[in-house]
């Protein structure tokens, strides 16, 4: 499934590039986020599985911060080619994971719990186990709340920095801040999950966020808002990287691939309506401050669930 997700995403990043109409280009968009989709929870699993039970989070997380590195790099291919056609970063971006096809069919360890026998796919009643239930229900709200505001920020904080006045420059720069700040944040927060007490961590990451968009939304200066996206990326983006961590925790191997893969379901309905929400809020004239402050309840929500989460795995 993972390689086919690869070539999937891959395939159809060269079709973006190469759409000929709008409804062609929303179709390439589509299947390249189905590859995606199932590509990540496959990966979790996969990862989760090898590294064993002591390094199972701090290997999640190395594997994740691949992403908000991807994205910066994505982001600077962008903003170096600005004069280059925008077709350029989906060629790049269909091209290398096509490359990969091929490593990982030769290279790519089996699963070690279903190499030797064949299992049906599990029924998605069984997140809903008496012991899984629980987890099952809090891992979707924290999923939801933290991807909200995490592509709240990737999709409106270019625009937000323009209207309070940055150049377009400035806000690519500020971006690129952010992503770096989550690669750090992915490797940083992974580490310190399993050395921390549950209410300690959870604080640390949604205090930080919090405390990050309320900087983004009244910092004037650029070397300030450079600081506050970079922060803002360590937390948002560092804590979503907890969460994939955390989520494999809960479920054994036969239902790991599927529990990991409803969560990220239900994280991306957030990932939808963080957008959305941003834009109702600027459309209703609250401005950036309004948008930033918008977020603040589902982050006491998704921080107090993942307070609970990680005392029941303590």
């Amino acid at each position: 499934i993972l390689i086919g997700s690869v070539a999937l995403f891959g395939l159809f990043s060269l079709a973006t590039a190469i759409a000929w109409d709008f409804p062609s280009l929303v179709f390439a968009r589509l299947m390249t986020g189905v590859g995606l989709g199932a590509a990540l929870p496959n990966l979790i699993a996969l990862t989760s599985e090898a590294a064993g039970p002591r390094f199972r989070g701090t290997a999640v997380s190395l594997m994740y911060c691949g992403v908000p590195i991807g994205a910066a790099l994505a982001a600077t291919l962008g903003f170096a080619g600005a004069n280059l056609a925008w077709q350029t970063v989906f060629w790049v971006g269909g091209v290398v994971p096509l490359i990969l096809v091929p490593l990982l069919m030769r290279r790519l360890p089996e699963s070690a719990v279903f190499a030797g026998e064949k299992q049906s796919a599990p029924p998605l009643r069984a997140l809903f186990a008496p012991e899984t239930a629980t987890a099952t229900l809090l891992l979707w709200l924290c999923y939801f709340f933290t991807l909200l505001v995490v592509y709240m920020l990737i999709n409106w904080l270019p625009l937000l920095l323009v209207e309070q006045g940055f150049q377009p420059s400035q806000a690519a720069g500020v971006m690129f801040a952010l992503q770096m700040g989550a690669a750090s944040g992915t490797l940083m927060l992974g580490a310190l999950m399993d050395k921390l007490r549950p209410v300690t961590m959870s604080l640390l990451i949604y205090s930080g966020m919090l405390a990050s968009l309320l900087a983004l939304g009244t910092v004037s200066s650029f070397n300030g808002m450079l600081l506050a996206g970079f922060v803002a990326g360590l937390f948002a983006t560092g804590g979503q990287s907890v969460l994939y961590a955390l989520a494999p925790l809960f479920y054994s191997s036969q239902i790991r691939a599927t529990g990991v893969g409803t969560a990220v379901a239900v994280g991306r309905l957030g990932a939808m309506s963080g957008p959305l929400l941003a834009g109702k809020m600027l459309a209703l004239g609250t401005g950036t401050v309004g948008v930033m402050a918008a977020s603040a309840p589902g982050i006491l929500v998704a921080g107090l669930a993942v307070f609970i989460l990680m005392s029941r795995r303590s």
